[in-house]
């Protein structure tokens, strides 16, 4: 049975999803600066930061649970509505005078735990709205509205804050929120709620999503694959900053990871536009490993156009990846039972950050010292050994027979939805 295509209500949730993101990271930016100014402490923002990130990572799983019991749509509504009381808590408290770092993390957290409810509703509406056809496209437009948070907002959030403070970065983020609920709800009132005649407890449910992801074993390869590349970017991310910074100043910085982050931009629009049309695990690891060679030629040399161009060429790598990733997952999952799954894959593919926040730092300061060389070159040691295991684990990709044969499954899939 051919499903109907509802590419342009993916649009108008897409486009709330956009302006949610530029909104998100107005506020990401604009609190760092806050913090920064008011304790001079790179560890009280790495504190914030975590507390933003644990509820996404924690919540993932039962919020993808949700999604396959309740309206997606009406989850997607929730979470970013109510995510607002978050923000609107750390503005009252400004309001009042300086927000505390305590003050700032509680509303940091709230607003996490909200937002967790989002992805995985939000990546199981998109099966809901589109063909098996148009995932790829829909891929590429997604992985272009998340990085609008790196290219637009720190542009946007420095202009603002040259003439007013944090707290108007904070009140256009609050209204976003509204924008993104309003265009979710049109969205919603052209869609039937999925209807769920029997729910199951939700730990049932769990463990259901659990053996369903198992029951693939080409996912499972790939979800271990998504972990590697989270790893690694979390690798690049952490150690970047402090590579550019032992030689250049922090305006050279903000210009560099701008330009670096177009890479995601021009992959996205080229995406958005065409889609991939096959060779989906052959376009995945090519993908992987030269993002390991851009990894490599990053850390090779101090100068600044050199980094540039090479992690220009990272960041346009990732798209691709994550295109092919969503595309043979998306295809190789009942679609009652996206939400659960996805809740899981998330989970699962996030612990790279984790390691990655915990163990990169400490190992750049430790080769700096040993080589002499400071923590810069230090950062760069453990970026290119990064990028060298990237590259080497991409093999997995054409090596595993499971993950090809997803390939051909979504495939006869697809063939025999059109006919």
């Amino acid at each position: 049975m051919e499903r109907k295509s509802n590419f342009g209500k993916f649009l108008l949730l897409w486009a709330g999803e956009l302006i949610s993101s530029v909104g998100g990271g107005l506020t990401a930016f604009g609190l760092g600066v806050y913090i920064f100014r008011q304790t001079g402490s790179a560890a009280s923002m790495a504190i914030i930061t975590l507390l933003g990130f644990l509820p996404t990572l924690l919540l993932s799983v039962p919020a993808g649970a949700l999604a396959d019991r309740y309206d997606r749509r009406l989850l997607m509504m929730l979470g970013d509505g109510c995510s607002a009381l978050g923000v609107i808590y750390i503005l009252i408290c400004m309001i009042k005078g300086n927000a505390s770092i305590t003050q700032i993390g509680i509303g940091v957290f709230v607003s996490a735990c909200f937002s967790a409810l989002l992805e995985p509703s939000f990546r199981a509406t998109i099966t809901d709205l589109l063909t098996k056809e148009e995932f790829s496209r829909a891929s590429g437009l997604v992985s272009l509205a998340g990085s609008a948070r790196y290219l637009l907002s720190p542009v946007i959030a420095g202009f603002l804050l040259s003439i007013n403070d944090v707290k108007l970065l904070l009140i256009i983020d609050i209204c976003t929120f509204f924008l993104t609920v309003t265009s979710t709800a049109v969205v919603r009132r052209g869609i039937e709620a999925q209807n769920v005649e029997k729910k199951e407890p939700l730990l049932k449910s769990m463990k259901e999503g659990w053996h369903i992801l198992c029951a693939k074993k080409g996912v499972i390869t790939l979800v271990v694959i998504s972990s590697v590349i989270t790893l690694f970017m979390g690798v690049f991310q952490i150690l970047a900053e402090p590579l550019i910074l032992s030689f250049a100043d922090a305006t050279t910085l903000g210009v560099a990871e701008t330009l670096c982050a177009c890479g995601m931009l021009v992959s996205g629009v080229l995406l958005g536009i065409e889609g991939l049309k096959g060779n989906y695990v052959r376009t995945l690891g090519m993908a992987l490993i030269f993002a390991g060679a851009a990894m490599l030629g990053f850390g090779l040399t101090e100068n600044i156009f050199v980094i540039c161009v090479f992690g220009f060429l990272f960041f346009a790598a990732l798209p691709f990846a994550n295109n092919c990733l969503d595309y043979l997952v998306r295809t190789s999952i009942p679609d009652d039972a996206q939400g659960r799954v996805w809740g899981l894959i998330g989970f699962i593919s996030q612990f790279g950050y984790v390691f990655a926040y915990g163990l990169s730092g400490t190992a750049a300061d430790v080769l700096g010292k040993l080589t002499g060389r400071g923590v810069g070159r230090g950062s760069a040691f453990v970026i290119m050994i990064a990028g060298i295991c990237l590259s080497l684990s991409a093999l997995s990709v054409f090596i595993s027979r499971n993950v090809r044969e997803l390939e051909k499954e979504g495939n006869y899939v697809s063939k025999t939805d059109s006919e």
